[in-house]
């Protein structure tokens, strides 16, 4: 990063950034990506660059862009949002179709269906490409724009053996994630085809994300690309210990299959809730985050090792032995 070649991004001439913009549209099959500083950020051009106020997107109801974006699809984009149901937060074709919005005055406009992969709330699942096949091919027979929330879409490379481009082809716009299980320390990207990408490079100057020498953080992100995604599947074997670590512990229990790099565990009234048991790791230098009021979400990243898995079990059998 302090080696970086740097420019001025404001004004496009940033040699690291336009590197990096480069790398993740050839990594992803797209014409154009922009550097964005966050998910967040990434998903919400993405939207407002595929909508018009008073549109409706389509997305399954525990996605990302409905709980941790602070209502930003009403604030910056003026959508509706249309949500579904599905395990693990997937849906099928018959979902999508069921949801679109007959062509009237009386209604909103079904513009955008978004697709989360891996999903956060869905305890990381990854989506089948058939599946995705399935309801990209039945929003475009109703005339859906497609974005696919992946942040985390280098986790579902991982477990599959996919390419990201496998994933990226059916959508208009894809936003990946350089921090998470990368490491980098901030950044996201959205591919697309170049006339999209202008209107999310547009959008993303009217949010207030546009950096000037961001050729640094730009850096690190092509650091994280190179060097990081093929050992993702080390978090994922070290998510799968922990889950088996916790399943041994009275009183609590893993809410969902174990796929990736998340673990989400349920605790017992008698153990106390999800924030007490938060509180409790955190003292003994465990830190997870509640995410119901009984239930906690663990991540394995490029800073936990083996090590810290085992003993980060020793601390939860103790804080619930406690």
């Amino acid at each position: 990063m302090a080696e970086a070649e740097v420019g001025d991004d404001v004004l496009g001439d940033d040699p690291t950034v336009i590197a990096l913009q480069e790398r993740v549209a050839a990594i992803m099959g797209k014409e154009a990506a922009v550097f964005v500083p966050s998910g967040t950020m990434a998903n919400q051009a993405a939207i407002r660059a595929h909508c018009e106020p008073g549109d409706e997107v389509i997305c399954h109801k525990d996605s990302h862009i409905i709980h941790y974006e602070t209502g930003s699809p009403a604030a910056l984009s003026g959508v509706m949002i249309r949500p579904l149901e599905g395990e693990q937060g997937m849906f099928d074709a018959a979902d999508v179709a069921a949801a679109v919005r007959p062509v009237s005055h009386h209604f909103p406009l079904s513009k955008l269906l978004i697709v989360e992969n891996t999903h956060n709330r869905g305890g990381g699942a990854v989506w089948p490409l058939e599946k995705i096949e399935r309801v990209t091919a039945e929003a475009r027979r109703h005339g859906l724009r497609l974005h696919l929330d992946g942040a985390r879409i280098w986790n579902a490379c991982a477990a599959t053996g996919l390419e990201p481009a496998a994933y990226a082809r059916h959508f208009d716009t894809v936003s990946c994630c350089f921090s998470k299980g990368l490491g980098a320390p901030v950044g996201s990207a959205v591919a697309g085809d170049a006339k999209t990408i202008a209107r999310v490079h547009r959008f993303r100057k009217m949010f207030g994300g546009t950096m000037r020498q961001s050729g640094i953080l730009a850096a690190a992100a092509l650091h994280a690309l190179e060097h990081h995604r093929e050992r993702l599947v080390e978090d994922h074997a070290n998510a799968k210990r922990l889950a088996e670590g916790i399943a041994g512990v009275p009183g609590l229990k893993i809410a969902m299959p174990v796929e990736t790099n998340m673990v989400f565990f349920d605790v017992a009234p008698e153990v106390g809730t999800a924030a007490e048991v938060c509180e409790r790791l955190k003292a003994k230098g465990v830190l997870m985050l509640p995410n119901l009021p009984r239930r906690v979400r663990a991540v394995c990243h490029l800073d936990v090792s083996r090590e810290g898995i085992e003993r980060a079990i020793r601390a939860v059998a103790e804080v619930v032995r406690g």
